[in-house]
């Protein structure tokens, strides 16, 4: 009896194994026609219009129906938009979430219905459900350019901080790596961190705030280039061209205040390369070879009037 159950046992766990393996290797079909759906924030921020802009003509080039949508960082939104792709019998989604733990829902579904999704940009708390998760390596690329604005400060000074939206992952990365730099320095103090969720209108007008109630600071710190460019414009405007200000993103409207001496600098992220490598992916996938690793880190670079020149439109070309 007992040589029985062994045997039993010894047999279901080697049926387990084989499942395992075969579900390991089975891949998503997709929804069955050619269409590719582009879901992002809204494209009023040319970070995410680049990441449209590149799906559709790497998409298109490789022979796919390219659709595009904002679901303006609403979680509900992006959920009605996931469901379209469902109804829509979509081949695959390259998305820019709406929320580390908001997307689960949405991307869950897709998955149940056999259509893969790539994310970019922003991470999900959760693996196992996107074939792929493409991002920045937002860690780097903040301590990378939190370097450049120490020295910019000459290491002293009160500054100021503009968080992002705060149920992002990346605005937690940027800003603990912004300060696992700048806290090595006793001698910049911290006075203000506020959240302009990612918006250069909210940054402009926290900002017009901030040095109001703090005039002796010399620094602003901000989790991406739209809220930079935000701060720099309020800076401008209140008279403030000593206030050194730094960015996360890569933007040519950064690039433009880089290179006039009204911003610092900014870490690029290579969202054009990133939304390419999705898109390539995703076809490779949807033709049988998936990724080697859900988790793809892409390095920033630190961008500054050094360099400025090199970059355009997200993308960063060696002269």
């Amino acid at each position: 009896m007992r040589k029985l159950m062994m045997g039993i046992a010894a047999a279901v766990c080697a049926g387990m194994l084989m499942g395992g393996t075969a579900m390991a290797e089975e891949l998503l079909p997709g929804g069955g026609t050619n269409i590719l759906y582009c879901i992002t924030p809204s494209t009023s921020n040319p970070f995410f219009g680049t990441e449209q802009i590149i799906a559709e003509k790497v998409g298109t080039e490789l022979g796919y129906e390219v659709k595009c949508f904002s679901h303006d960082d609403d979680a509900a939104k992006q959920l009605e938009l996931f469901e379209a792709a469902i109804t829509d019998k979509a081949a695959a989604i390259i998305c820019d979430n709406a929320g580390a733990d908001a997307s689960i829902e949405a991307i869950q579904k897709a998955y149940d219905a056999g259509i893969p999704t790539f994310l970019i940009d922003r991470e999900i708390n959760q693996t196992g459900l996107a074939v792929s998760q493409i991002v920045a390596d937002n860690a780097q690329g903040a301590a990378a350019i939190a370097e450049v604005w120490v020295e910019a400060m000459e290491y002293e000074g009160k500054y100021a901080e503009l968080l992002g939206l705060e149920s992002d992952t990346n605005c937690h990365v940027r800003s603990e790596n912004y300060h696992s730099v700048i806290d090595e320095y006793p001698d910049l103090e911290m006075v203000a961190q506020q959240s302009a969720n990612w918006d250069q209108t909210e940054a402009y007008e926290k900002t017009e705030a901030i040095l109001q109630a703090n005039p002796e600071i010399t620094g602003i710190i901000c989790g991406n280039d739209t809220m930079a460019c935000g701060a720099v414009q309020a800076c401008i405007d209140a008279g403030r061209d000593d206030i050194k200000v730094i960015g996360l993103d890569g933007s040519d409207e950064a690039a433009a205040y880089i290179k006039t001496g009204e911003m610092v600098g900014t870490a690029l992220q290579q969202i054009a390369q990133i939304t390419e490598d999705a898109v390539n992916e995703a076809d490779a996938y949807l033709k049988g070879t998936a990724p080697e690793e859900e988790k793809q880190l892409v390095p920033c670079i630190a961008i500054t009037a050094d360099n400025v020149d090199n970059l355009s439109s997200f993308v960063y070309t060696e002269k």
